[in-house]
Order: structure tokens, then sequence, then C-alpha cells
């Protein structure tokens, strides 16, 4: 049986394949534009490569691999991953839910991303979340130039709500984002809803499978 944790005082959420089911999208955009610089990829290979990493981790990564990327190949992937999020990104399933959840229970929230900015408009904003979180509870690594595994973000955003980091938790699909929450001494639920999340374990994250599942987790 999953433990129960401690009510948290906030409640740091991850943006793509958290909040929104962008993460499939975006990496599709990737496989295809890789192809075209003679890296070929599986979806799986690109998502277990490239999920909760940077742009500047994804350059470095596929050029090692192969991939023989032109100077301003950041600017034309985010490019073609924004045009195809424009065309639909839905919630991950639960979440509306769970944040009416947090907000009876008057915990805040807020969004802690690697993400930029500009994609968190066009996915949280198709969602009417946008507004919710921007600017007094958004933290991209782009806009505060460090991203995860440094705990800076999450820290960053405990800091803002003047809530110390044991009393946070973290909502996580990546390795990396956990290994952010380990070392910023907060407890992390790593959301698995496609397989064990044995990487999300190894960096010491309790594993989930659906957003309906959280509330329970944390005494709610």
């Amino acid at each position: 049986m999953p433990k129960t944790h401690p009510t948290p005082k906030l409640v740091i959420f991850d943006c793509d394949g958290v909040l929104v089911d962008s993460e499939v999208i975006s990496n599709q955009a990737m496989v295809d534009n890789l192809a075209r610089y003679g890296l070929l990829l599986t979806l799986g290979e690109a998502m277990e490569h490239f999920v909760g990493g940077t742009m500047a981790g994804v350059v470095e990564k596929a050029r090692r691999m192969g991939a023989n990327l032109p100077e301003n190949w950041c600017d034309e992937i985010y490019e073609e991953t924004y045009e195809r999020l424009r065309k639909g990104v839905p919630l991950v399933s639960g979440v509306r839910e769970l944040l009416k959840r947090l907000d009876v229970a008057g915990i805040p929230v807020c969004v802690a991303s690697n993400g930029s900015e500009d994609k968190m408009r066009i996915t949280l904003g198709q969602n009417d979340l946008w507004e919710r979180f921007h600017p007094n509870a958004m933290f991209s690594a782009q806009a505060l130039g460090v991203a995860k595994p440094d705990p800076y973000l999450f820290l960053a955003a405990a800091s803002h709500f003047k809530v110390q980091a044991r009393d946070c938790l973290v909502i996580e699909d990546s390795a990396t984002g956990a290994l952010a929450a380990a070392r910023a001494g907060m407890c992390c639920l790593g959301f698995a809803p496609f397989d064990e999340g044995r990487r999300l374990q190894a960096e010491g994250a309790e594993v989930f499978s659906e957003m309906a599942e959280v509330a329970a987790l944390i005494g709610l």
C-alpha cells in the first residue's frame, strides 16, 4: 500500500507530462526533425533520451549520437514543436479535479518546468491555466537560467511562497525532476502512467499512475 504523506503547504507541479499531455507530441516533432539531420530514433527512444532535459542538453546528446545539427537548430525545433502544440494539447486526466481539491484545502500550487514560458503559454493557455500560474506561480528554467536536476527551480518556488522545503510536495514525471526534488530536500511523487516508473523510483520518488490517487496520498 502506498504511504500517506503529510499534507504539504505547497504543491509544485512539473508541466509537460504532468499538467499537460504534451510529451508525445513534442517528442514526435523531435523524432521527425532529427531524422532530417541523420539521426533516426523511435518515439520511445526519443522520450527515453530527452524527456526532462533542456534543449541545450538535447543538442549535445543528439550531436554525440550522430545528428548534424545547424547552429540555429533550437529556433527550428521550437518553431516546429510549438506549431504542433497549437493544434491542441489536453490536460493530463484528473489534473483539473486535483487542482480543485487543493484549492478547497487552501494549499497553494505552482509550476516549475525546464520548458520555456512560451511553450507553457501555448499548452496551459489553451486549457485556461496560463493566467492561474503566470507570472507569480511559474518558475521556468529558461527564465531563471538554471535547470533541473539543479534544485534551484524548486527552492525558488518554496522561497517565493515562504514555505520550507520539507513542507513542499513535487509532482514529476522525469528522473531529472525527481533528482532535483531530492536535492532540494522535498518529497516527490513520480507520475508514471505508462510503466513502473523505475527511473523515478531510483531517484527517490514514490510512483503513482493516476492523478486521482494524489489527494489520498497527501491526506486530503
